[in-house]
């Protein structure tokens, strides 16, 4: 029998499988508000048969986008756009996430669409970063160094951002704290140099993050609650998959229910070794050594391999990303692969569903 097509249960909600969604930024918005591109992006992936989809990280506030065609939901024009992107993808029975973020020293960069890279200049639609430290992504702008009334600012954004997740329908809240941005920066020793209770230590270095955790919570009482970790910067010094491993422990304390475990981001002169499932490893080890729900991520792309990760008991869940913009049917797919018997099937699509 497949695990990958058996309905999993996240705080009262039902994820009709285990294949699902990663959030994929699409540099496409305007002023942070999503267009009719990531209606048909994103309702596709429900079609085509998804347990849950999550969308791209969308930013807390305008200088926590990535770059200035990035989402956001600190506006209530933005959630109000957000509302009929989402209604669609409830409707084909999957599960609406969004990836709520801060980019940190990481924001204010040109789109990969731009042909140019690096910092935005202010005087080109660009804007003054921050970060825990004042120490700039290789090739990126510095940032300013937080202060205390900065850093409670940014906690203030991520519960206002998830109000207003939840008022446009999103069930599922993802917290981004990998891949180089914001939260990721305050917990690696290699971008956080702060002599303050947010460093120094590893309780110190998790503070932000336990602290945005606890303003999500108290805005979303009920939903289920993610949050995504980079498990190792791949950096002599950096954050590894042991202090991850505490972290999600404390965070789950905090509220948090499951965790998406990615790795890398943080430094350009990371040395990632990539070979097909490649950061499955990580997932496993957060999940058998805090006892948590996780998924797992990284050229995932055929049926029998997530299936494989999840009887080898490596993962609860499969995040999947450039295969599924291969293939938006990717879900339908996979159940035919594996024999899985499944009543998804859009009845516009019977035809075609094999016999």
């Amino acid at each position: 029998m497949s695990i990958l097509f058996t309905p999993l249960n996240l705080r009262g909600l039902t994820a009709r499988n285990r294949l699902w969604v990663a959030p994929m930024c699409q540099y496409s918005a305007v002023d942070g508000v999503p267009q009719e591109w990531h209606h048909t992006h994103l309702a596709q992936f429900a079609s085509g048969g998804a347990g849950l989809v999550i969308a791209e990280a969308t930013a807390v506030s305008a200088e926590g986008r990535i770059s200035p065609e990035d989402t956001g939901l600190y506006t209530d024009e933005q959630m109000r756009a957000w509302a009929p992107i989402v209604a669609a993808i409830r409707s084909r029975g999957a599960l609406a996430g969004v990836q709520l973020a801060h980019a940190g020293r990481k924001a204010s960069t040109w789109s990969p669409f731009s042909g140019h890279r690096g910092s935005v200049p202010l005087g080109k639609g660009g804007w003054t970063t921050v970060a825990p430290s004042a120490i700039a992504f290789e090739g990126y702008a510095q940032p300013v160094e937080m202060d205390a009334e900065a850093i409670d600012g940014v906690v203030r954004d991520f519960g206002a951002a998830a109000r207003r997740a939840l008022e446009a329908g999103f069930e599922v809240l993802e917290i981004h704290a990998a891949h180089g941005y914001l939260l990721h920066e305050f917990l690696s020793p290699l971008s956080n140099q702060r002599a303050d209770e947010y460093g120094g230590s590893l309780e110190n270095r998790a503070r932000l993050l336990l602290r945005v955790i606890d303003a999500v919570r108290d805005a979303a009482p009920e939903a289920p609650m993610f949050v995504r970790f980079s498990a190792s910067d791949w950096a002599e010094g950096g954050w590894h998959v042991e202090e991850t491993t505490t972290v999600a422990g404390w965070a789950s304390e905090h509220g948090a229910d499951f965790f998406d475990i990615s790795s890398g981001g943080l430094v350009a002169h990371q040395r990632i070794a990539v070979s097909p499932g490649y950061q499955v490893g990580f997932a496993a080890a957060v999940r058998r050594d805090a006892d948590l729900e996780v998924s797992t991520v990284g050229l995932i792309t055929e049926a029998v391999q997530a299936e494989a990760v999840l009887q080898a008991g490596e993962a609860d869940a499969v995040m999947a990303g450039r295969e599924w913009l291969r293939d938006p049917h990717f879900a339908l797919r996979a159940a035919t692969e594996l024999g899985a018997q499944i009543d998804y099937w859009p009845k516009q699509y019977l035809r075609a569903r094999p016999r």
